[in-house]
């Protein structure tokens, strides 16, 4: 098994982060993503569970750089909101990365290409 098959219990956690993630920044939306509707669209777990890569979704994108960047600065308290919602099931909270999820935007910018010809 090579390290980027994604186990069961890599997939289990990786639903799990992005799922308290996920109603986190709804609920915090005004502060942490200065009123943008940001969504996570994937997490992706290292195999020793230590670190989630968190893919988000931000609309509108325009500065969504910002809104990402304000987010960054907001880790800590978004792990320590992590580590109270799953002390239960998790015995070490992972380090978190977020990342813009641009894939939306590129199907928009085909599909508009796509029009044109």
């Amino acid at each position: 098994m090579t390290s980027s098959e994604q186990t069961p219990r890599r997939l289990k956690v990786a639903r799990l982060v992005q799922k308290e993630i996920g109603n986190h920044l709804q609920r915090e939306a005004f502060t942490l993503c200065k009123g943008r509707m940001v969504s996570v669209t994937n997490v992706r777990m290292t195999p020793d569970l230590a670190i989630a890569r968190v893919y988000l979704s931000i609309f509108p994108s325009d500065n969504a750089d910002e809104v990402l960047n304000n987010i960054k600065l907001h880790i800590k308290s978004i792990r320590h909101f992590l580590g109270n919602q799953v002390h239960q099931q998790l015995r070490i909270v992972p380090d978190l990365e977020f990342f813009i999820d641009d894939s939306l935007d590129y199907v928009a910018k085909i599909d508009n290409l796509l029009k044109k010809s």
